[in-house]
C-alpha cells in the first residue's frame, strides 16, 4: 500500500511540510529516504520525527474523498478534547531512534486485534517481536496511504501515551473516520479523525498499528 521511500519524501515536500519545519531541508529528507531505502526494505514507512513534525501539524494535512450525503474532500482534524496531542510521548517499550528521519518496516493495521483492549494488544504485539506505532507514525501512514483508513477498519497508536505522575493518562490515541456527530460537526462526516479511546475499552472498528522495527 505504500510507495517507495523516495516517493514518500517527495510527497512531504510537495505538501510544504518539510519547508515549514525549519529544521529539515528537502535535500536532507530526500537524502535520508534514499539511504533508508537500502536498509528498511520494500513497503516501509518514512517518518519525520515528531519533534520536527508534531502530530498537530500533520493531522490537518490528512485528506479523504467521500461521496454520498456529504460529498467532498474531507480534511483531517484533532478532536477538541485532545488539544494536548503533541504532549503524548513514546512509551518505555517503544524505542524511537534519535534521528530526524527514520523508517518503520512492515506496517500492519492490526485488524486481527479489533475488539481487543490496549493492554491485550500491547502484550501480543511485543510477544510477536513487533513494536506499536506512535501517533506520528500512524498519521504519516494515513498521509501516504489514505486508503489505510476504512470504515470499520482503522487503528489505535498505543506506542504513544501521555505520562502522568504515576503511569499514563487513560486516553489512548487512535485514528479513525468521523461520523460527523457531536462536537465533530456534520461537515466533518467522513473525515480522518485523530482522537482517543480509553485504554481498557474495546472497539470493533479499531485494530492496533505496529511495525517490525524502526530503521535510522
Amino acid at each position: 500500500m505504500l510507495p517507495s521511500l523516495i516517493d514518500q519524501a517527495e510527497r512531504l515536500v510537495e505538501l510544504g511540510l518539510v519547508e515549514a519545519t525549519g529544521a529539515l531541508s528537502a535535500d536532507d529528507l530526500l537524502g535520508a529516504a534514499e539511504r533508508l531505502g537500502t536498509s528498511a526494505g520494500a513497503g516501509a514507512l518514512l517518518v519525520v520525527a515528531d519533534g520536527v513534525l508534531p502530530p498537530s501539524a500533520l493531522v490537518p494535512r490528512l485528506r479523504r474523498s467521500v461521496g454520498g450525503r456529504d460529498p467532498g474532500d474531507k480534511r483531517g482534524f484533532v478532536v477538541t478534547d485532545m488539544s494536548d496531542i503533541d504532549d503524548f510521548a513514546p512509551t518505555p517499550t517503544t524505542v524511537v531512534p534519535d534521528a530526524l528521519v527514520y523508517a518503520v518496516a512492515d506496517p500492519d493495521r492490526g485488524d486481527a486485534m479489533r475488539d481487543w483492549s490496549g493492554a491485550e494488544a500491547e502484550a501480543a504485539i511485543l510477544e510477536r517481536g513487533r513494536t506499536p506505532f506512535t501517533i506520528a507514525e500512524g498519521v504519516h501512514w494515513a498521509l501516504q496511504a489514505p486508503e489505510v483508513l476504512a470504515r470499520n477498519a482503522c487503528y489505535m497508536m498505543i506506542g504513544s501515551r501521555l505520562p502522568k505522575a504515576k503511569g499514563f493518562d487513560s486516553r489512548t490515541p487512535a485514528l479513525w473516520i468521523s461520523n460527523g456527530t457531536g462536537w465533530d460537526g456534520r461537515e466533518r462526516r467522513g473525515a480522518p479523525k485523530a482522537g482517543w479511546c480509553w485504554w481498557n475499552n474495546r472497539h470493533t472498528w479499531l485494530g492496533f498499528a505496529s511495525g517490525v522495527e524502526r530503521v535510522a
